[in-house]
């Protein structure tokens, strides 16, 4: 294997316009050589940018659906509780096809690539048929099951139906942006889910208030904006892969099934939903623990993660690109060029959190007062904040380093470290320090410190050791 010293780390100045530019245009820029700040930046920046816009569409999304009423909000928690799990599966399996995709683009077998795209797609409309004819027939009692109110059993079905059953779009979504980015065009996933989401801002109050020639559709209309949004994106997928000029081309040769290339990406996809799921279980779990405090704590702590989410959103941007120049260059045959470029990303990342993780903590204040003036609710977002944020530099090495693992094919490792982070130190230690050590609210959201400061610890330790490198994909 070569692993000759990687060419010199030339950052890109942050002035640089035409860089900027041609990372927005998208290029075919080679990120198995030269300089590895300039290929970060390249990669980042649409990812970011695509980040950027799925923040502001659930913002906006939430906005219009609050005009109909409380019960409408209600739906669309309701719903999107239940969704989580076609999200879990659906990023779960994108792992897999971002590794394998990255991976032979790395080894220049644009003929693999391909193939591999297209057994992305078929697991993908495999995996979501079954959700989606569970959701169209079940709706009602599955909302019925979480509790819905009379007026959402009546009038929220509806919604709930077509969200559930637009599962297939959900997941080619997930898994053909998967595709695009495994293969360098960072550019055609960030403008893929900005045609989708801009749809859905823009079809949302039309459909949900019947404006101009359409029907007043209520709830069910921001489901329906949203589907078609999606929906429109998925054909422009579709498209950019049949084309000729992006870096992954499938033609009517490549339309086949590879059953070794689907287990390969089934084996990494599973381990991936259970990362997931370990995030979200655990997420869930410690609301519970927060919510014997009432319901003032839980509110202020919803208040406080939810900015945190916004600012981490960026930080995704630099790990996926840290996790697709892991795989390009494993398989280019390069693992200490994927190792600086992972250890340049990460770098990055912590500058860019720690200077946010200091802006929080000295804002906390106003940023809670914005969404909250009640004295206990405020009280407590801004502890939430404030403690959270004294661990930001760690939350940027963790998941950068939990991101590069997968892009190396190396799924179980951030898996396993998951399972020691959130269940076996987080849940058990939040519970103790609010609880019996009566520390309050407070303890939990110090659990959530030490849980990803270990996280980030335990993660660069095993990246140093290098056995990702040995993964065959």
């Amino acid at each position: 294997m070569n692993s000759e010293a990687p060419p010199e780390i030339r950052v890109p100045e942050p002035g640089s316009w035409d860089l900027l530019k041609q990372a927005v245009r998208g290029s075919h820029h080679d990120y198995t050589s030269g300089s590895i700040g300039r290929a970060i930046f390249l990669l980042a920046v649409p990812m970011v940018l695509e980040m950027v816009m799925e923040s502001v569409f659930a913002i906006v999304d939430v906005f219009v659906v609050s005009r109909v009423g409380s019960d409408a909000i209600a739906t669309v928690g309701l719903t999107e509780s239940m969704l989580t799990i076609i999200y879990a599966v659906a990023i779960g399996l994108s792992i897999g096809a971002t590794a394998v995709v990255a991976r032979r683009i790395g080894e220049q077998d644009r003929e693999a690539a391909a193939r591999a795209a297209v057994q992305a797609i078929v697991i993908a409309l495999l995996a979501s048929a079954p959700l989606a004819i569970v959701g169209i027939i079940f709706a009602k009692p599955l909302l019925e099951l979480m509790g819905a109110s009379p007026w959402i059993l009546e009038n929220g079905v509806t919604y709930t139906r077509i969200m559930l059953g637009s599962a297939p779009i959900i997941f080619l979504l997930f898994l053909n942006n998967a595709i695009f980015r495994g293969a360098g065009d960072a550019a055609v996933a960030m403008r893929v889910l900005w045609l989708a989401n801009g749809l859905n801002i823009v079809l949302g109050p039309i459909l949900v208030f019947g404006l101009g020639p359409f029907p007043r559709m209520g709830v069910a209309g921001a489901a329906l904006a949203t589907a078609l949004g999606r929906g429109t994106g998925v054909i422009f997928q579709l498209r950019c892969l049949l084309r000729s000029a992006g870096r992954i081309e499938v033609r009517r040769r490549h339309l086949r099934l590879e059953p070794p290339t689907l287990i390969t990406m089934l084996r990494l996809s599973g381990s991936g939903m259970v990362q997931i799921m370990i995030g979200m279980t655990s997420w869930l779990l410690l609301v519970r623990i927060l919510s014997g405090f009432g319901s003032a704590v839980v509110a202020g702590y919803t208040i406080a993660i939810r900015m945190v989410i916004f600012a981490l959103l960026p930080s995704w941007g630099l790990a996926n690109a840290a996790a697709t120049l892991m795989g390009q260059n494993l398989g280019a045959q390069h693992p200490d060029r994927a190792r600086s470029a992972v250890w340049t990303a990460c770098r990055w990342n912590m500058v860019f959190l720690g200077i946010v993780g200091l802006f929080f903590f000295s804002f906390a204040e106003p940023l809670v007062a914005f969404f909250s003036r009640e004295t206990e609710v405020h009280a407590v977002g801004v502890a939430c904040l404030r403690i959270v944020s004294t661990g930001f530099v760690f939350y940027a090495l963790g998941m950068v380093l939990s991101q590069a693992f997968n892009g190396a094919g190396d799924t179980w490792t951030p898996t396993l470290i998951n399972v020691l982070c959130y269940w076996m130190v987080e849940l058990p230690l939040a519970w103790f320090l609010s609880h019996r050590a009566e520390i309050g609210p407070n303890g939990a959201f110090w659990a959530i410190v030490v849980c990803h400061t270990l996280l980030a610890i335990v993660s660069a330790v095993l990246f140093q050791r290098g056995r990702w490198s040995q993964r065959r994909v």
